[in-house]
């Protein structure tokens, strides 16, 4: 399996919030700072490819009727790990994630990944749709996150931007500006994706008229 396009499948093809549209709840309450939305990314991230893992190396003693449970457990524990790693090191996040970190259990972009792919490919292919994944609701949130900071507060990483004089958009860092940025977010994905879907289509047939003429000048030789 090419790994770049594993990553980009992530990443842009199958980006799990803009494109699957899975992982809202957390990509939107933990978006209002890029700080916390890093946390959030890489806890999902390490979440998403140590259970991959576990669970691809697991699927062939995994019973039909007993995968959900044993999911649930994988899961579980990995999102425990990372739940006192926080803890430990980076207590001032995880007291501002707070119990989002716990929620990743029922994340449907882990849960989703486990059952859809993880749970039925090799090793290694699990590993890297484990890292594109992670990679593509991390980018994301972050994203979201540094559009919300600077407008809501005008600063990103806690870093002030434009000075005393700034008059943030309040809105920004409120439930609303978050489902309104998101929303833009997901209208200009869906745009680039038409204009790309059309070129291709139209290489094609522009390719298609070629090989043509092409066949036709042979013809006619």
């Amino acid at each position: 399996m090419n790994v770049l396009k594993k990553l980009f499948n992530g990443i842009w093809t199958s980006n799990p919030v803009l494109i699957l549209l899975l992982g809202f709840c957390p990509t939107l309450a933990v978006s209002t700072t890029l700080k916390d939305a890093i946390g959030m990314g890489f806890s999902a991230l390490f979440v998403l490819v140590g259970s991959n893992l576990v669970i691809s190396a697991l699927r062939k003693f995994t019973p039909q009727k007993m995968r959900i449970p044993i999911f649930i457990i994988v899961i579980a524990t990995f999102v425990t790990i990372v739940d006192l790693l926080l803890y430990a090191y980076f207590f001032p996040l995880h007291k501002s994630l707070g119990v989002f970190i716990p929620l990743i259990v029922v994340n449907c972009i882990v849960f989703g990944r486990a059952e859809a792919f993880a749970s039925k490919n090799s090793i290694i292919d699990s590993l890297w749709d484990g890292i594109g994944m992670g990679l593509g609701f991390t980018l994301t949130i972050s994203v979201l996150a540094s559009i919300r900071e600077i407008l809501g507060n005008g600063t990103l990483l806690g870093i002030e931007l434009f000075g005393k004089s700034y008059s943030p958009v309040i809105v920004a860092i409120l439930p609303p500006g978050a489902f309104m940025t998101l929303g833009l977010m997901l209208a200009g994905m869906n745009k680039i994706n038409i204009n790309m879907e059309a070129k291709r289509k139209a290489r094609e047939k522009a390719e298609k008229e070629k090989s043509k003429q092409l066949k036709a000048s042979v013809a006619n030789g």
